[in-house]
Parts: C-alpha cells; sequence; structure tokens
C-alpha cells in the first residue's frame, strides 16, 4: 500500500491520501479528548502520542499535531497506523444504520436463533460442512446470525457475498422451510425504507441500476433513508471495486436524485476493504 502526504498553509497539519475512500460523508473532524465513537481510524490516530486531531475527507485524512514535535518524527508512525489499519481490512466509520444506536439494538429481537428449531440445526450443518469451506476458500467468511420465518440472516465476510445465490440455493434444495437469505444487518427495522422516497429509490434499484451492475457481479441495497440523505451498501463485484467511487457519483446518485429530487446525499456505508478487488494491493 502506497500513502501519499500533502503539506498544508498550517505547518502542524498533513494531509495522508491512502489511495481509497476514507469518508464518503466527510469531512469531520475528531479532536483529542473528543468523541470518536464510531470512527476506528480515527481513534487509533490520537491514540499515538503528540496527534491532536484527524479529519476524515471523503478521499484523504488531515492529522493535526502538537507544536514540540516535527513531521519528520511523528510521520512515520502515522503512515504506519494507518496502512495497519488498512491492511487489516478495519473499517475507516462504524456500519451502524443511521438514527440506530448499536448499543439500544436487541439483536436477538431481530435476529432470532433457536437452537432447539430441527430447521436451524440442518441450516448450521449445511452452513459447518458445505458452504463455510466453500466461501474460506475464497478469502471470506459465512456466520449464521438468525433464522426466522423462512428466511436465514447470515453475516457475509469477505469475499462471501459473491456466494449467496449459490447459497440459497443450496439451503433451499436441502431444506424445504427456507425461502431466501439475506444479510442479517437487513433484518434491523429501519423506517426510512417505508417512506415514499425509500420505495421510489428502490425502484431505481431494482429496475435501473442492478440490472446493470448485475452483469458484473455486483449490486447496490438501500440501507436506510434519513431526511436529505440516502444511505447504501455495494455487495458482490461492487464491494472493493476500484471504480466504487465513480459508479456511486456518476450513476447511483445522479438516478436516485433525479427519481428522488429531495435526496441531496447518497452515501456509501460498504466496507471496501473486505471486496473482492480492494482499492490497496497488500505486498
Amino acid at each position: 500500500m502506497f500513502i501519499q502526504t500533502e503539506p498544508l498553509e498550517i505547518e502542524t497539519s498533513l494531509r495522508f491520501l491512502p489511495g481509497q475512500t476514507v469518508y464518503p460523508a466527510g469531512p469531520v473532524t475528531i479532536e483529542n479528548g473528543g468523541d470518536a465513537a464510531g470512527f476506528p481510524l480515527a481513534a487509533r490516530l490520537l491514540a499515538l502520542d503528540h496527534v491532536l486531531s484527524v479529519t476524515l475527507e471523503p478521499e484523504s485524512l488531515v492529522v493535526g499535531r502538537s507544536d514540540d514535535i516535527e513531521w519528520v518524527q511523528l510521520k512515520p508512525a502515522v503512515l504506519g497506523a494507518i496502512m495497519d489499519h488498512f491492511v487489516a481490512g478495519l473499517p475507516v466509520y462504524e456500519d451502524v444504520s443511521p438514527g440506530v444506536s448499536a448499543a439500544d439494538i436487541d439483536e436477538s429481537e431481530f435476529l432470532p436463533l433457536d437452537e432447539n428449531d430441527a430447521v436451524v440445526g440442518e441450516i448450521k450443518e449445511l452452513i459447518e460442512t458445505r458452504i463455510r469451506p466453500a466461501a474460506t476458500q475464497g478469502g471470506g467468511d459465512i456466520v449464521l446470525r438468525g433464522y426466522k420465518d423462512g428466511v436465514v440472516y447470515l453475516q457475509f465476510e469477505g469475499q462471501a457475498f459473491q456466494l449467496v445465490s449459490g447459497i440459497e440455493n443450496m439451503l433451499r434444495h436441502y431444506v424445504p422451510e427456507i425461502e431466501r437469505v439475506a444479510d442479517y444487518r437487513d433484518a434491523i427495522p429501519k423506517p426510512g425504507l417505508d417512506t415514499p422516497e425509500g420505495r421510489a429509490i428502490r425502484d431505481v434499484l431494482d429496475t435501473r441500476i442492478n440490472p446493470a451492475v448485475a452483469g458484473h457481479g455486483g449490486h447496490i441495497s438501500l440501507i436506510d433513508v434519513d431526511g436529505p440523505r440516502a444511505y447504501i451498501r455495494m455487495e458482490g463485484g461492487c464491494q472493493g471495486c476500484g471504480m466504487a467511487n465513480a459508479t456511486l457519483k456518476d450513476g447511483v446518485e445522479v438516478e436516485i436524485k433525479k427519481a428522488v429530487p429531495s435526496i441531496q446525499q447518497v452515501l456509501d456505508v460498504t466496507e471496501h476493504a473486505e471486496g473482492t478487488n480492494p482499492y490497496y494491493q497488500q505486498n
């Protein structure tokens, strides 16, 4: 991974460009001693001695230092922290749905998993013996998070989302009670999806955008709508694609704003570092 730096007018600030999307909704500044909850990369950098602030921008981040140290001394530690974070595939910001606090979510309410249910037992056996081996071989993983009303809720890690169609076919073949497979995050209620804006955006995705990206093995889901903001997640071949930002700005955002004029921002909550075509290349 190659990270460029750019000096700024303020000598105590330095911009770092990792060559990938950092925080699409930026800029946002987190100061030392402030609340860095939801921003693990900023928290990691603020833990370094002499780092006073971190500003997350769409494709870069600006680090502010104290006056009692020079960049020649501090820069290697900052570069190392940024590189380690991205290479480990860790998120810049936590994927928590807008308006919903993770602490307020009782996952068991939306993702029931009755260990005594014979269907759950069959699903777990299929995942452990047939599905996870295939997922881990491709550099991903699958975790069963819930089962309700014929829907199997899974946690897809790394490249595993590309297997969703095959996983669904296999589970439905062996367990007739299963109707479909879904990402476990989709089980959490999101009021914005049932608004006129949410329904209109999903129609745009289903009829215009997803048919176009399906040829590349991609899929784009609407995660939530919160006032003038729409939150989307890129899946399959779109996750980690080097053209993801262009797809968002030149395609998805344009079509959504055209169909729903009240939407001012379309924000991508995808963890692209876990995709099949990551922005960075590990050496």
